[in-house]
């Protein structure tokens, strides 16, 4: 293992002003506090001039765009969300000891050109990594003016759309997810190497909505590049970088800002859209249920499984099944909407298919869904999601299946959800999603550790964290299950709302460094018509059961508030 340098990386940073947005702020203070690289120059743009033009004076200039401009300002007041990832923050204070260059550049109608002479002075600060925050589509030898590049955000997926604005397109033509990615730029526009890429599900009515999200999520990636640089070295670096980066070929056009003509089209879909969910919402409601087949085998075909509804002030969800003494106890998180708590319970079956009611086995102050129930040197545990706890908690089994105390703590000041242990048969792994920026989702980082045993309170991160970075297959759906000699990960993909699918990922390479995995299935909520999302998988002897969202009459729920968002 070798080091870019015992000092940390030299950073730059090209930049418009220091007046940031508040992504970006914390981005910075993120690597300033770090021990792997810290800013050592700053390269301010002096021909960035904020408009000063009045609110006539901009009606006019903007016309052509003038219908976008005015859904933005309407998207912003109907949709606020906090924390706001675009509030305006002074990076004064925080980069107050750092050298400052001022630099004119060549500006064609889209694109600027630093000058050779301001090119030479910057590379005489031996900067490692150039970060673009400010400037317009750079050109020339600036590119090269880092021993590693200039890099860039783009959030957007380069693969679908390249351009702007970010996060617009993927909201008003209706797309699944919206991707973000950290770019070394070249002269192809939105066409760099790729240093990590990740994909969020597209808020479906508010743009605003869905940006938050990505940038908030995006603080992470720089800093975490930047880390794996300095331990790696670049040559090693590099090449985990390029076995990343194929021949991509780019046939969709370049996306700006739309035109009024275009934006009375977008719009108009998009505010029937709009009416078209409110009404359905108002209408009906959701409610998780649970689905069970007795099979020799797993069973696979979702419509011969037989469903276990609840009561309709009630939900039943995240399945974990143990078979014990020949009788399936059937784990689950129990949740009473006139509570808006989640506990745990269990169902008792028997080979027939027969099953008691739900009774419960934990119950704390705070919400408790996803009960991982594992068995280990004779005994059972239990590590059920509390998250609300900043904490992932281990109960250890006094009396099987009904009586669980308080073990201990794995991990604390942690938002982490579905925590899914595994034993490879040499060491034990730790499977959950981590969201590490409030304003982000929850959905979608996958992230690992390891330790030696199920109970430690020392878990090591794995190198590559976070391990998938895609709503589409990153949280936990359940156990990882062995079949035919393979290892196979269960996942959620929430791209199309919250536990909308499952994905069934092979287990290709799982080492202290490395993580492959490949999707080989999926179960979707296609086989009746009044399901619409199906989100853990559980199988144990001859029982499998999967939780699934049913869609009713709202009236009968009225007072249920939203089961969805408790999960």
């Amino acid at each position: 293992m070798t080091f870019v340098d015992p000092g940390g990386l030299r950073v730059g940073l090209l930049m418009d002003s220091l007046i940031l947005p508040a992504w970006a702020y914390e981005m910075l203070v993120t690597v300033q506090q770090s021990a792997y690289a810290k800013v050592q120059l700053i390269v301010l743009n002096d021909a960035f001039a904020p408009s000063k033009r009045r609110l006539f004076s901009k009606v006019v200039h903007n016309w052509h765009n003038i219908l976008y401009l005015a859904y933005s300002k309407l998207d912003d007041r109907m949709f606020a969300r906090g924390p706001d990832a675009f509030e305006p923050r002074n990076a004064a204070d925080l980069l107050h000891d750092i050298p400052v260059m001022r630099v004119k550049p060549k500006r064609s109608k889209y694109c600027d050109w630093l000058q050779d002479d301001d090119v030479e002075k910057i590379s005489k600060y031996q900067i490692d990594v150039l970060v673009r925050l400010g400037f317009r589509i750079l050109r020339g030898r600036i590119l090269q003016a880092a021993r590693y590049g200039v890099w860039s955000y783009h959030h957007g997926d380069n693969v679908v759309n390249r351009g702007g604005p970010p996060g617009f397109w993927e909201v008003l033509e209706g797309h699944a997810v919206t991707g973000s990615i950290l770019q070394i730029l070249s002269d192809d526009l939105d066409n760099g190497t790729v240093l990590c890429r990740s994909f969020s599900a597209t808020d479906q009515l508010s743009v605003r909505r869905s940006q938050s999200n990505s940038y908030w999520k995006s603080v992470s990636f720089l800093p975490r590049k930047l880390q794996e640089l300095q331990v790696l070295g670049g040559a090693e670096f590099f090449r985990h970088v390029n076995s990343r980066n194929h021949l991509t070929f780019y046939s969709h056009r370049l996306y700006v800002a739309p035109k009024n003509k275009e934006s009375v089209a977008l719009l108009g879909k998009h505010l029937v859209r709009y009416g078209t969910r409110k009404v359905r919402n108002a209408l009906f409601g959701d409610q998780w249920i649970l689905l069970f087949a007795m099979h020799d085998g797993l069973s696979s075909s979702l419509w011969r499984f037989k469903r276990i509804v609840p009561p309709r002030d009630r939900f039943w969800a995240d399945p974990h099944v143990v078979y014990r003494d020949g009788r399936y106890h059937i784990f689950i998180e129990e949740f009473l909407h006139g509570r808006r708590k989640g506990h745990i319970a269990v169902i008792e079956m028997d080979e027939t298919g027969s099953y008691s009611k739900p009774q419960t086995v934990l119950e704390r102050p705070y919400h408790l869904s996803y009960p991982f129930v594992f068995e280990w040197n004779g005994d059972y545990y239990m590590i059920p999601e509390t998250s609300a706890n900043n904490t992932v908690e281990v109960y250890k089994c006094v009396e099987f299946p009904t009586r669980w105390v308080f073990c201990t703590t794995l991990m604390e000041n942690v938002t982490a959800v579905d925590a899914t242990p595994f034993f490879d048969g040499q060491k034990w792994w730790l499977f959950m999603n981590i969201r590490e920026r409030q304003g982000a989702s929850i959905l979608d980082e996958l992230f690992l550790f390891s330790a030696d045993t199920p109970l430690s309170a020392h878990w090591t991160a794995h190198a590559g964290n976070p391990v998938v970075s895609d709503v589409r297959r990153a949280r936990p759906a359940g156990r990882i299950f062995e079949y035919r000699g393979q290892f196979y990960r269960p996942s959620q993909d929430s791209s199309r709302g919250y536990g909308y699918a499952v994905k069934i990922n092979r287990l290709v390479t799982l080492s202290e460094t490395e993580y492959r995995e490949e999707e080989v299935s999926s179960l979707e909520p296609d086989w009746a018509d009044d399901i619409r999302g199906v989100h853990t998988l559980s199988h144990a002897q001859r029982l499998t059961v999967v939780d699934a969202r049913l869609r009713r009459f709202v009236y009968p729920l009225r007072g249920r508030g939203d089961p969805v968002a408790a999960l």
